[in-house]
């Protein structure tokens, strides 16, 4: 057995009344992929951010081979050879793909951007250098984060969530390059809820309930529904998806959308249809960067197009194509994004207020006041439906894991009882447990006849809560196919470029 590279003996950290770490003990062996897996809320961000010198720990020490070793700041950590990626970026939106990189790792912007490339070719983690940051989808920005870790050389690489947004092609070329950084020496704490992964590439486990081990394992040597039970503490609940209904009415048409968006680096669109009915679940499969974004923003409402154009987008039956974000949420529209910082929820803003962003309308604001009683009720009830990990209405919502803040937004939308719902990567970052959950709550809610429009770039989720599915590549769509009439083979042929698509999107396409 390797020697440790790290070790970690009863580690320890809370926050007021909050235990967020408790005796934690946790050895690394040198070359070595290390699973970290647990529910959200159960302590693993913040062990992470105790190694890499974000937080400090209140008890326990850390040993770097066999030494004492105290961080203080990520700057220490990287000294030290520890990388890490985060699941919520740490990027400058306003600054190009080379000059965030430059922040941390020295050299010319010219050899920098080589070197970008060539990491980008062998991992398969393409980027534009010279991409403004903003401009990126949340995939791109992934590939980013992961470019500048590996740039620092480190021997101990901390990956948080680093497949959520990774179409299955990059994933396993992200694994070749992880089991050639363990050939070469590099150990690799690796936190995923995926469990399929986990068994497939980790040769351990620590296992993290409420802050707590409870188990050290070697995952190969165990199912994911065992590893699962491990992780929540009893039996998985089971996903169920009822019969197709009879197709509704149209509460969303897109019809012919040609868009080319003012930014140079973002996806044009071209000739864009499809519909979404009543009581259905449309969804939209695609390796990140292909337009999924450009699309997103012109539902959402936050891009709008000419007057003349207005038709190209209709909900309820009205063109809302010139319309904004608000106007479309009067005709009892509801969106997701897939950015939860930002666009989702407000980091510094209590999840009360966060509350108020749509929720608004259900009789939060009252001549122009905030009634604080409706608020507060509202968002504990948020907080319980969903399981949202929080101590109450009062906290912050850049404080909760990116599972939980994802919980709180998937609940708050759901809450609204719209008519038709948009959502974007569901259960991105989200535990076993929560993603069946939330997955069951869209299927219910499909049944009580909302028209729902999912993107996620988890093909195996699409299967499991769609009806029909889209594929989106370079700014077009496969045509619309039925999912008791496809499979993820074709699927991901569409998703490649290795069949083309003939039809816009429109479901009578593969009627």
């Amino acid at each position: 057995m390797p020697s440790p590279l790290l070790t970690l003996r009863g580690l320890g950290k809370s926050y007021g009344s909050v235990r967020a770490n408790h005796a934690i003990d946790l050895e690394v062996a040198e070359g070595s992929i290390h699973a970290i897996l647990g529910e959200n809320g159960a302590g693993k961000s913040t062990l992470m951010k105790l190694i890499y010198g974000v937080e400090t720990p209140d008890a326990g020490e850390i040993l770097w081979r066999g030494a004492p070793l105290r961080v203080t700041s990520p700057a220490e950590a990287r000294r030290a050879g520890i990388g890490m990626v985060f699941q919520h970026f740490s990027l400058f939106d306003t600054l190009t793909v080379v000059e965030n990189i430059s922040l941390v790792v020295p050299g010319t912007k010219a050899d920098l951007g080589q070197r970008i490339r060539t990491l980008g070719q062998t991992f398969g983690l393409d980027v534009d250098p010279q991409a403004y940051v903003h401009a990126l989808s949340v995939g791109e920005r992934q590939r980013v984060e992961i470019i500048r870790c590996l740039m620092t050389d480190p021997r101990l690489l901390i990956l948080d969530e680093p497949t959520s947004v990774l179409p299955p092609q990059s994933v396993e070329r992200l694994f070749q390059t992880l089991q050639r950084l363990k050939e070469g020496g590099v150990s690799i704490l690796f936190i995923s809820h995926k469990l399929d992964e986990v068994r497939a590439i980790c040769d351990r486990a620590t296992i993290l309930r409420a802050g707590t081990v409870v188990d050290n394992v070697d995952p190969r040597g165990h199912d994911a529904h065992a590893l699962a039970r491990m992780m929540i503490g009893h039996a998985m609940p089971e996903m169920a998806h009822a019969r197709s209904l009879a197709p509704g009415e149209v509460l969303l048409q897109v019809d012919r959308l040609n868009h080319r968006p003012d930014d140079p680096f973002a996806m044009a669109l071209a000739d864009m249809s499809f519909e979404v009915r009543t009581g259905e679940v449309l969804g939209l499969a695609g390796v990140s960067g292909n337009g999924q974004a450009e699309l997103t923003r012109l539902i959402s409402g936050e891009w709008t197009l000419p007057r003349a154009d207005a038709e190209r987008v209709r909900m309820m039956g009205r063109p809302v194509g010139d319309r904004g974000a608000a106007d479309r949420r009067e005709l009892g529209f509801a969106f997701v994004p897939e950015e939860r910082l930002g666009r989702g929820a407000v980091p510094d803003m209590s999840l009360a207020d966060n509350s108020l962003l749509t929720a608004h309308r259900l009789g939060l604001v009252r001549n122009g006041l905030i009634d604080r009683t409706r608020e507060a009720a509202f968002t504990r009830r948020c907080i319980e439906e969903f399981d949202v990990r929080a101590p109450g209405p009062e906290a912050e919502a850049g404080a909760l894991s990116g599972g939980n803040l994802q919980k709180f937004i998937v609940g708050r939308e759901l809450m609204l009882a719209p008519r038709l719902l948009f959502v974007a990567q569901p259960t991105w970052g989200v535990d076993i447990g929560a993603a069946t959950a939330i997955r069951r709550r869209l299927v219910e809610l499909r049944n009580q006849g909302c028209a729902i429009f999912v993107i996620s770039e988890e093909i195996e989720e699409l299967f499991e809560i769609c009806d029909r599915v889209m594929v989106i590549r370079e700014g077009r769509l496969s045509p619309s196919l039925r999912i008791a009439e496809t499979d993820v083979q074709e699927v991901g042929r569409y998703m490649v470029g290795t069949r083309e698509g003939t039809g816009g999107g429109d479901e009578r396409a593969h009627s």
